[in-house]
């Protein structure tokens, strides 16, 4: 049974890609295609599910297909079944598809019709591979594909700015969480001296075995888990971006941050869960960010103007509490908790934008007065205090810029000397040189080559750095990014066995999208004027240049449509253990990476058109 795995994945992936292909204009295919692909996606699951149960309902380990494979290493596509993956799959598979059914008609002739049917079915295909997923690698691909649909239906009305304004934020945020996955992934690889499948994981006798000699690895890998899924989830301290995701539409805002894309930081919990267990600070950490998340959630629930915001603060309390649950080991009452919660906000969601004009009526011909609150009974200066507090969303968001985005731009902004020019001649000159010394290591003291590593990634965090503050040069920005990639591979060269086939993988979709990016860039600046100091919107005006941006920066950012996806995952296994620093930075400089080149992407071909709209009409 376990070899019809991988047909959950090829289902909706076929449904995505023939959607690509309907004509806009018609609605009606384009809908019945979408809601068929979860129909069969279903029918199959389910004589899936009833054969698997009389079987034995056995967890299924699949290792489907090998991609790399080295001496000391290997990167496979590995699936994963069991009684948490059944319940998650069955749950998508049923709210996604009353969801395609629902927006038929919800979205009737918008403008994005297309669009918007393509990018669920896009983030129906990363929520499946996340379900399944046998390892973190395979996982991450899902992960991925996840946030970039989440970032283009949230920016789903791209010309108002609001929207795409709130885009970046959250997809900021996820990139947070990208580092605690990657770095997770880098220091597994060091533990197990293997890509581990989350079969192994539940070998308690192996676990404890490996956890036992190196118990401050195993703490870091867990409080990197954490961090993805509080990320992931809105669990605190990144609470401040799921009201921001409702500016997409409502139906997407159900399936996303409603019921099932926000509770994925929990499904990493529970996958990761036979790992962390014997880690009794971990599961109190995790139990105390539940706790603190569903106290501030409520209060700020509580005080909403707005319904969708409501939903919003209330999801992310009960997601809370089933950190709390996976911090006590009651795994299944997370479970069934998750599948209610699901359904409920799903519904709630569905249902809001009739909710207004119920409560209107109600407010008109049956008011009544307010019935006491919990809060009435407290000191007045103290519920005033707290309603502050709520209505001010306890400043999380602020907290998250004043600690970590505003300093990175304050640093970035003084690297003005940075310009095209500049940035050219330095980079020829010094990257000669180091490529000299890569294959001239024997002239080098020990000492010397040992620091090397880390001053080159040092570079390329600078550039990026730059690149992400950039407000004018949009090429410059774009040229920095690519430059950062080739400071890292710089790098790692230094370390042993890192060989030139290891930077072809890792090069090789940084080379291609890069030029094409650049030449994209070129192409329009000759056409339009462009930067970075404001939302241009410039996708309707050239749709295809925008769809081919797009590609040139996913591919850049090392998302899996190119061989860097599996780069990266080499970059780092050939930083060593003790290496923790140079970790920091690469995976630093790669997420801040990101966020730059969705910024050019944002800034240039979405937002109002400065010729048609108000800078700042939402």
């Amino acid at each position: 049974m376990h070899n019809l795995l991988p047909l959950f994945v090829l289902i909706p992936l076929l449904g995505f890609v023939v959607s690509l292909l309907i004509p806009g204009k018609n609605e009606k295919l384009l809908s019945q295609w979408a809601f068929g692909t979860m129909i069969v996606q279903l029918i199959t699951f389910l004589g899936f599910l009833t054969f698997w149960i009389i079987e034995g309902a056995n967890p299924l380990d699949l290792k489907d297909l090998s991609i790399l494979q080295e001496p000391n290493y290997e990167f496979f596509i590995d699936f994963y079944f069991d009684i948490f993956s059944a319940v998650y799959f069955l749950v998508g598979v049923i709210i996604t598809g009353l969801i395609t059914i629902y927006s038929r008609y919800y979205m009737h002739r918008e403008s994005g019709y297309k669009r918007y049917f393509n990018t669920v079915l896009f983030f129906y295909v990363g929520y499946t591979f996340v379900i399944i997923a046998g390892n973190l690698e395979t996982l991450f691909i899902g992960w991925e594909i996840l946030g970039v649909a989440s970032f283009l239906l949230i920016a789903f009305y791209r010309n108002r700015y609001l929207p795409v304004k709130n885009a970046v934020k959250v997809f900021s945020v996820y990139r947070i969480g990208d580092v605690g996955l990657i770095l997770a992934m880098w220091l597994s690889h060091h533990l197990w001296h293997e890509n581990i499948t989350f079969a192994k994981l539940s070998n308690a006798e192996l676990v404890s075995d490996h956890l036992q000699q190196h118990s401050l690895t195993g703490a870091f890998i867990s409080i990197m888990i954490l961090v993805t899924a509080a990320a992931k989830s809105a669990q605190f301290p990144f609470s401040s971006w799921l009201p921001r995701a409702m500016e997409g539409p409502t139906p997407s805002s159900a399936i996303f941050y409603g019921s099932l894309s926000v509770h994925l930081g929990a499904y990493l919990l529970t996958r990761t869960f036979p790992f962390w267990e014997h880690q009794i600070v971990i599961r109190i950490l995790i139990g105390l960010i539940g706790l603190i998340t569903a106290v501030i959630a409520s209060s700020i629930s509580r005080v909403q103007s707005s319904v969708k915001s409501q939903i919003a603060y209330a999801s992310m309390a009960q997601i809370g509490l089933i950190f709390i649950e996976l911090a006590l080991g009651l795994r299944y009452l997370a479970l069934i908790h998750f599948a209610g919660n699901a359904f409920l906000r799903t519904y709630q969601l569905l249902v809001s934008p009739s909710v207004v004009s119920y409560l209107i009526r109600e407010q008109f011909y049956h008011f009544e007065k307010a019935s006491p609150t919990v809060e009435d009974s407290l000191p007045k200066r103290l519920e005033y205090s707290l309603y502050l507090l709520s209505l001010k969303e306890w400043n999380l968001e602020s907290l998250m810029y004043k600690s970590w985005w505003n300093p990175m731009k304050r640093v970035g902004r003084k690297l003005n000397f940075l310009s095209t020019k500049n940035v050219l001649i330095f980079f020829l000159v010094l990257y000669s040189a180091g490529l000299y010394l890569v294959y001239h290591r024997e002239f080098l003291p020990n000492d010397v080559q040992k620091h090397l590593p880390l001053i080159f990634s040092l570079i390329g965090f600078v550039m990026v750095l730059k690149a992400f503050s950039e407000k004018q040069n949009a090429m410059l920005s774009w040229m920095l990014v690519i430059m950062n990639h080739f400071w890292v591979a710089m790098a790692i060269s230094f370390n042993e066995r890192f060989t030139f086939n290891h930077v072809h993988w890792y090069l090789s979709g940084i080379a291609v999208a890069g030029f094409a990016g650049y030449w994209m860039l070129r192409w329009l600046g000759k056409r339009e004027t462009i930067g970075l100091n404001r939302f241009y919107g410039l996708s309707e005006n050239y749709t295809k240049l925008a769809f081919g941006f797009l590609l040139a920066c996913l591919t850049v950012s090392g998302f899996p449509i190119s061989p860097t996806f599996i780069g990266e995952d080499l970059i780092f296994s050939h930083i060593h253990e003790d290496q923790l620093l140079l970790a920091m930075l690469t995976a630093g400089s790669l997420i801040i990476d990101g966020l730059a080149i969705i910024r050019i992407y944002a800034r240039i071909f979405m937002g109002p058109d400065p010729k048609t709209h108000s800078y700042r009409s939402s």
